[in-house]
């Protein structure tokens, strides 16, 4: 799979399927997008290849008090993956929806539902959790042999 910012400077190839892809509601993740949520696919740093340009690393806050960097064209400025401190440098939370099919990798599960806009319906047969949630209760046995059962 390939993904792209808006204005195409910066090109990526996912080297595999991702371990797992959720939706998160939570309100820092609908004040970075200025949207509902976001639909990041997490997998492996290693497996991300750049295709063409260099993103720009902008460190930021997060929620945990940890911090989160996110890359993002230099030119566009759009966010195409970031990493969170808590998380380690060896995994990415790509944005599902730069991918050039944004519709190949659908949430597996709904997270911090609790802050979810009213308005938004979730779909009934993909889970959804108020907060966040352990990887051994929703990750696929493949992913959870593939990378471990993190603690995040």
């Amino acid at each position: 799979m390939e993904g792209r910012c808006t204005c195409g400077a910066l090109r990526y190839r996912l080297g595999s399927l991702p371990l797992f892809t959720h939706c998160c509601h939570c309100r820092w993740c609908q004040r970075q997008t200025g949207s509902a949520c976001v639909v990041n696919s997490m997998i492996e740093t290693d497996r991300i290849k750049l295709l063409a340009g260099q993103p720009e690393m902008i460190s930021i806050p997060s929620p945990s008090g940890m911090g989160q960097t996110v890359a993002r064209c230099p030119t566009c400025k759009i966010a195409l993956w970031s990493s969170y401190t808590i998380a380690g440098d060896k995994i990415r939370f790509v944005r599902a929806c730069t991918l050039d099919d944004s519709d190949a990798l659908p949430p597996q599960l709904h997270i911090f539902t609790q802050y979810k806009q009213p308005w938004m319906v979730l779909p009934p047969n993909t889970p959804s959790v108020p907060e966040f949630y352990r990887t051994a209760d929703y990750w696929p046995a493949e992913s959870i042999a593939r990378w471990g059962d993190p603690r995040w």
